[in-house]
């Protein structure tokens, strides 16, 4: 697991603090799948959300916002293509979000 910062200093746990509990472990969820990905999937924490990127880099794959119940997932998949948004809900089922993300991550470059 690699973390980049760009000047933000902040960290995981401390942006966990400032959402929901009952969303946390779906973030975690998300979080450990997109860090399964491959060796080369940097962590960028911003202000209200978890941006996933490939490499140093950083061709993101994932912008991850949680919300009071739900997240909201960006998935960009090409720099030259929109990237498209799921919300994921808190009991929803997350095999089609892993699928994007998967080949999010493969296909960005």
């Amino acid at each position: 697991m690699k973390l980049v910062s760009f000047g933000n200093k902040r960290n995981y746990e401390d942006f966990k603090k400032q959402i929901p509990i009952k969303v946390q472990p779906l973030l975690d969820s998300i979080r450990n799948y997109c860090f399964s990905l491959g060796e080369n999937v940097v962590e960028d924490i911003r202000m209200h959300r978890v941006v996933f990127g490939k490499s140093m880099s950083f061709r993101w794959f994932a912008d991850v916002s949680p919300e009071e119940n739900s997240i909201i997932i960006k998935i960009q998949k090409s720099r030259k293509e929109p990237h498209s948004i799921i919300q994921i809900e808190l009991d929803q089922n997350l095999d089609e979000l892993k699928k994007s993300l998967k080949e999010a991550f493969e296909t960005i470059h």
